[in-house]
């Protein structure tokens, strides 16, 4: 819903959501969710698992969370425009960042990792996306 600018008495645009956001937002945290757990199941030590750049990827997650968050919130309560550009923004990031994520683990982690990676991630329970989401039960979906 729209409401008058009393500035400059015109209507703010409203912001479409793009219909497959939600989609998009959980397969994002179920993928990283996988390979956390994947990761979890490597035997590899700190040292070998780039800190940094996993830092990245949790940070992705949790703005993955929050913005699914924020598609349950009441109209009117958030600013769309910056949760939409922000979130379309961290969705494109996904790719090149576990990617760059994946290069810099040990050469011998990466069969291991294509194993254990799609398993896990076949193996997740939809409801996992909202893992960690305030006001979401993940048991209840």
């Amino acid at each position: 819903m729209s409401h008058a600018d009393p500035v400059f008495g015109r209507r703010k645009p409203v912001v479409v959501i793009p219909p497959d956001l939600r989609g998009r937002l959980e397969s994002a945290r179920l993928d990283l969710l996988a390979l956390f757990r994947a990761l979890d199941q490597m035997d590899l030590t700190p040292l070998e698992i780039p800190q940094r750049l996993l830092q990245q990827l949790f940070e992705l997650d949790a703005d993955y969370a929050e913005a699914l968050w924020g598609l349950d919130q009441p109209e009117g309560s958030l600013d769309m425009r910056a949760m939409l550009r922000d979130t379309l923004a961290a969705l494109e990031q996904l790719p090149n960042a576990t990617a760059r994520f994946r290069k810099n683990l040990p050469q011998r982690a990466h069969p291991v990792l294509l194993k254990l990676e799609p398993a896990t991630r076949k193996s997740l329970n939809p409801a996992e996306a909202y893992n960690m989401i305030p006001g979401r039960d993940p048991q209840n979906g």
